[in-house]
């Protein structure tokens, strides 16, 4: 693709990178075949074609978003599958990351958008603050048919049933191997995981610790900066993305680290990406060298012994996240570990396609968000599975709220396969059928 950049806008980071990008698109379609908004709207402009000229003619020209493009690049999940479609390695995600920082600088939403995504931005990140939030949805959900606003509706029925425990877990501290130490591997806590589901951060102690891993919770640590980064706000990104750094850094500088554990695949996606995001800032090399060392949980696995099972009289179907499919390009580390536990894996048509859930994405956009996760909820019951297994809390909140199958952690099930206790999320009925 022709740009024509003036020299002046390509003395900006972002802009000589945006530049790059386009000029590595060559129009020939492909991504449109694998974009789940054109599938569902059938509309060129929500492809990643459509909004990548779009976004060219925002940024060349330094115009100020008109409501028509901040439109279509609002409906784009980021679920990335057209970068793995892509021939020509058009990397999509730091063109439409740029899109939407320009576009929260130059572009004034109207105040109820506004409101919202500064609501979310603060309380999201923050567990505690979540919390709160959750239980007043809790108190709030009889009242959602009569409220008109789709996206304040679909945030009080998205709200869980039973808010969990805090776990202490999640405290800055350490836990100590029990074999002989292989590693010491920090673990991401995250941040709106460690309200919605405390189970996944404590099997994932769990089954490190088992394996031989010294396992640390690294003081300073938490939010990923994904939730914010994905809605344009730069500073407050880049400030958790930040204090991660920092933190970890601390912790490689010390006693060391072999590796930095995600078991959130959101999060993964936006780690691994660190070195991008601060390869002009002071920070550069320490964000590279994170970035480096960080891993998903199933990736980690896979380096560890973990035992061969006969197999399962269990049908688990696995939902592959966009974050760890199409932004890690990790497709076959967690099938690879649950077979070898002995888990009969299947999965569903389009394992491709988006679920719907995508950060906040079910909450800003939930007209085609709904529609996403009907078309994946039916993919997966189709296969007639016992129960579903994912990577990602936004995709097992999102996949839990249209189904009556249980929805489990990739890591919960290589803990309870391996010595730990069967997932709450689990009927009783399942303890006869797991060989160990």
């Amino acid at each position: 693709m022709r740009t024509e950049f003036t020299e002046q806008q390509l003395e900006a980071p972002d802009f000589q990178r945006s530049n790059e990008i386009l000029r590595a698109c060559v129009h020939c379609g492909f991504c449109t075949a694998t974009c789940p908004t054109y599938q569902v709207l059938g509309d060129e402009l929500d492809s990643p074609r459509g909004r990548i000229y779009l976004i060219k003619d925002m940024l060349e020209n330094e115009r100020v978003p008109d409501e028509k493009t901040v439109k279509h690049i609002d409906r784009c999940l980021s679920c990335l599958a057209c970068m793995t479609t892509c021939p020509s390695g058009v990397h999509y995600m730091h063109l439409v990351d740029h899109a939407r920082a320009y576009i929260d600088e130059n572009y004034k939403r109207p105040f109820t958008d506004r409101a919202l995504r500064w609501a979310l931005s603060q309380i999201l990140p923050y567990p505690m603050r979540f919390r709160l939030a959750l239980l007043a949805a809790k108190i709030g959900r009889p009242f959602a048919p009569m409220i008109p606003d789709a996206r304040i509706k679909a945030m009080l029925e998205m709200a869980p049933k039973q808010i969990p425990p805090v776990s202490r877990n999640d405290d800055p501290q350490s836990f100590a191997p029990k074999a002989p130490r292989k590693m010491r591997v920090a673990l991401m806590t995250g941040c709106a995981q460690k309200a919605l589901d405390t189970d996944i951060n404590d099997a994932t102690i769990r089954v490190l610790t088992r394996l031989g891993c010294e396992v640390v919770v690294a003081e300073g640590a938490g939010c990923c900066g994904a939730l914010t980064h994905h809605m344009g706000k730069t500073d407050l990104s880049h400030s958790s993305a930040a204090a991660n750094i920092r933190a970890w850094r601390k912790e490689m500088d010390g006693e060391g680290l072999d590796a930095i554990v995600i078991n959130t695949s959101g999060c993964g996606t936006t780690v691994k990406d660190y070195g991008h995001m601060f390869r002009n800032e002071a920070l550069a090399k320490d964000a590279a060298k994170v970035s480096e060392i960080a891993m998903d949980i199933s990736e980690l696995l896979t380096k560890l012994d973990i035992p061969e099972l006969p197999e399962q009289d269990m049908t688990v179907a696995y939902h592959a996240a966009c974050s760890l499919q199409h932004g890690q390009q990790v497709k076959t580390a967690p099938k690879d570990v649950l077979k070898k536990l002995g888990f009969k894996i299947v999965e569903p048509a389009d394992p491709h396609l988006c679920c719907g859930s995508a950060g906040t994405y079910n909450l800003l956009q939930p007209e085609i968000s709904e529609q996403l996760k009907a078309r994946k909820v039916k993919t997966l019951e189709a296969k007639s599975p016992d129960l579903i297994a994912a990577g990602n809390i936004g995709c097992m909140m999102q996949i839990g709220s249209g189904t009556n199958l249980p929805i489990i952690h990739t890591v919960e099930l290589v803990d309870w396969a391996t010595g730990g206790p069967r997932p709450a999320k689990l009927p009783a009925s399942f303890e006869t059928q797991l060989r160990q």
